[in-house]
């Protein structure tokens, strides 16, 4: 029987996932070219930004029951195919319907690579699950980076929007190559460990799982609730928007790199606690900074929500092992249903408070600076409630294992 090749499996999930931080980093980088060309508003980009989330937790959540009986092979698939429709359509589109709908389909494939390689890597290095998916994880971060440098270069020579998301086609590519034809690892179906349904059970059973669910919806949304929005939140501040999302999560890629000491360190209840500390001071300096100051902020913001994502899907790998594939794969499918239902408010509220700032008798500019301030402090909320559950799972850290088994 032929072996299963991990490096290259891996390297392969790594570049998947590169394809679905260029949907976040890139599109980021065109809200004011959709602005211009589409004359959308601020609520209007809320909606784009709604289905490049929504389409991911029903992804995930389809991926995440059909994982034991499909594996991360077929699964794998749907979110390449998911992807090229997706980028295609976009890239032809010419108002807000069609790439309404064509950002479904890249959403879709997003999630896909999530139920697929989450689960898939963690059976491949079970005894380093924290820390392979927090290298895995890197390339979220990390692909936003480049994305947004690429972004920047094209705009710098008058490349349109079209362009810009036309670059997307190479990770997917890439992945599209490596994978192909390589022997995937078996499911725990396969190996006759679990079923969906027993997953379906410990998720049902377990009210430390539910509270995860909770959190993840507040940990996606002030990492990524934020970064979306940089361009239209930051772009009065002085700084450029676009540098502070390749500073963001550039940095966040290096430190879900070494993620593996630090959690060793503090324990993952630790590492959760810490990030939502920093995460919500930094986003209350944000909301104060203008200037320079603006970028020593961001990487006070890049510290706080570095670990975030990676380490509660860590988390229930660690501490709610039972709940499977399906658990993985559900719990970042939840995360991204409360960034999609908190894309059209945060896009509300930047349209509230800039009529607000207006007709207080601020100039357009300063306008767009308050509006931008006062959403900060609405998104610093998120984290602020993190603080408070993180602290109690990490005081009760060592009777979480007995609870659950």
């Amino acid at each position: 029987m032929e072996q299963v090749n991990r490096n290259r499996l891996f390297i392969a999930s790594c570049f998947a996932l590169i394809t679905t931080a260029f949907a976040f980093g890139i599109r980021a980088g065109i809200m004011n070219d959709l602005v211009k060309d589409m004359q959308l508003n601020d609520t209007e980009l809320g909606w784009i930004n709604f289905m490049g989330a929504f389409g991911f937790p029903i992804a995930t959540l389809l991926g995440g029951s059909i994982y034991n009986a499909f594996g991360p092979k077929k699964i794998g698939y749907i979110a390449f195919f998911s992807h090229l429709v997706g980028i295609t359509f976009s890239i032809l589109s010419g108002s807000f319907l069609p790439l309404f709908i064509s950002t479904f389909f890249i959403s879709f494939g997003n999630g896909m690579v999530e139920a697929a390689y989450n689960p898939m890597i963690a059976d491949m290095y079970p005894e380093n699950k924290a820390k392979m998916l927090n290298k895995f994880h890197v390339w979220f971060p990390g692909g936003i980076a480049i994305g947004s440098v690429l972004t920047l270069l094209i705009a710098n020579m008058n490349g349109g929007w079209q362009i810009k998301l036309a670059v997307m086609f190479i990770p997917l590519i890439i992945y599209g190559y490596l994978f192909f034809g390589q022997t995937f690892p078996k499911t725990d179906n396969e190996l006759g460990k679990s079923s969906t349904l027993d997953n379906l059970k410990s998720i049902f059973t377990s009210p430390l799982y539910w509270l995860m669910l909770a959190c993840m919806t507040l940990t996606a949304t002030t990492e990524l609730g934020t970064t979306s929005w940089v361009e239209r939140i930051l772009g009065n501040s002085g700084a450029q928007p676009l540098v502070i999302l390749f500073l963001v999560t550039g940095l966040m890629a290096v430190g879900r790199y070494y993620a593996g000491p630090i959690i060793h360190k503090l324990n993952i209840t630790g590492v959760l606690l810490i990030s939502a500390i920093i995460a919500a001071v930094s986003i209350v300096l944000l909301s104060t900074g203008t200037g320079g100051i603006v970028y020593l902020y961001a990487i006070l913001f890049a510290i706080g929500v570095c670990y975030f994502w990676p380490t509660m899907i860590s988390f229930v790998a660690e501490y709610l092992p039972k709940t499977g594939a399906f658990g993985m794969s559900l719990i970042g499918g939840v995360g991204m249903v409360g960034l999609a239902i908190f894309q059209p408010i945060i896009g509300g509220w930047l349209d509230g408070e800039r009529s607000k700032a207006l007709s207080s008798g601020l100039s357009a500019d300063a306008a767009e600076l308050a509006a931008g301030q006062a959403t900060l402090d609405n998104i610093a909320i998120f984290p602020a409630i993190l603080v408070v559950v993180f602290g109690a799972l990490f005081v009760f850290r060592n009777k979480l294992r007995q609870v659950e088994n």
